[in-house]
């Protein structure tokens, strides 16, 4: 892959990254002691609510930030936007969509296909 589009992708994988350890951070510190009093079980219920799914969210993008770092580490091993099961060079337009993968759009579909045989 072509110099310029390494580093564009690296660009973009590095600013997603901060951007998701920012919102985290935000989440983390919006979330208080724990300690508010409502006097309405409603109002309880609907922060609960709000918090599990604040933290379901977190946990998704804590997923993201693992791939993001794996991602990163393969452009600087040069690996990045290779095909883990072909060897074949993942597309542009893949790696835009999807600048994480790990595979090309074949192997992905072929994967796909396979789980959705297994039912897994």
């Amino acid at each position: 892959m072509e110099k310029e589009k390494v580093e564009y992708f690296k660009n973009l994988l590095l600013s997603e990254l901060n951007r998701l350890l920012t919102d985290a951070e935000i989440t983390i510190s919006s979330m208080g002691d724990g300690k508010e009093n409502f006097p309405d079980p409603t109002d309880r219920a609907a922060l609960e609510t709000n918090r599990n799914l604040d933290i379901r969210i977190r946990e998704r993008e804590h997923k993201l930030i693992g791939k993001i770092k794996e991602a990163i580490k393969r452009i600087e091993d040069e690996s990045f936007g290779i095909c883990e099961l072909c060897g074949e060079e993942i597309s542009y337009d893949r790696l835009k969509a999807r600048p994480v993968t790990t595979l090309c759009i074949d192997c992905k579909k072929r994967q796909e296909n396979r789980e959705k045989k297994l039912g897994i």
